[in-house]
């Protein structure tokens, strides 16, 4: 029998000064079996620093034609696509020609590091990859806050992400990796 996914709730009210964005968001967040707790809260991260009316989670490590979210527009083509950790230079290449813009959030350091060295000269041409990392203190800030019901403050300001509840607070910068 397979595993299910476990879910996970999350109230966010967000506040985005750089995009003039105020929400609140109820989001249910599908943690597949073989997702760390880790890489489940750095792919709410990404959600909240891209977020926007049409941004969605998607199968993710289900579907491996999917990014982790993305925003579709109204035709239904890619607009955002939106990828963590350490995708292969071919992934990378089929996302840069289905979508508009893509974004990759790294994390772990030294594996970033060293993934980031291998593959940065092979998608340099990409003109619409952005990547990212996020360090390894900031990433156990965050997955401190996991919970199945989170009730989370966000403040996107200078492009610098806070995020809080009602026990930590824990500032995110997501590096752009050149």
């Amino acid at each position: 029998m397979a595993l299910k996914a476990t879910i996970y709730k999350a109230t966010i009210n967000i506040s985005d000064l750089d995009n003039h964005y105020y929400d609140e968001l109820n989001l249910t967040i599908a943690q597949h079996p073989s997702e760390s707790d880790k890489r489940m809260m750095v792919r709410l991260v990404a959600y909240i620093l891209n977020v926007q009316e049409r941004l969605e989670f998607t199968k993710g490590l289900s579907e491996e034609g999917e990014p982790e979210i993305w925003a579709k527009n109204y035709t239904d083509d890619i607009e955002l696509w939106i990828d963590l950790g350490r995708p292969d230079e071919t992934r990378l290449r089929k996302a840069s020609h289905k979508s508009k813009q893509v974004i990759v959030y790294s994390y772990d350091d030294n594996a970033s590091s060293i993934w980031w060295k291998s593959i940065a000269s092979k998608v340099r041409d990409y003109k619409n990859l952005s990547v990212y990392a996020i360090n390894d203190e900031q990433v156990a800030g965050i997955e401190a806050m996991v919970e199945r019901t989170m009730q989370l403050q966000a403040t996107i300001e200078d492009g610098q992400l806070w995020l809080s509840n009602d026990k930590a607070s824990q500032l995110v910068e997501a590096i752009k990796l050149d």
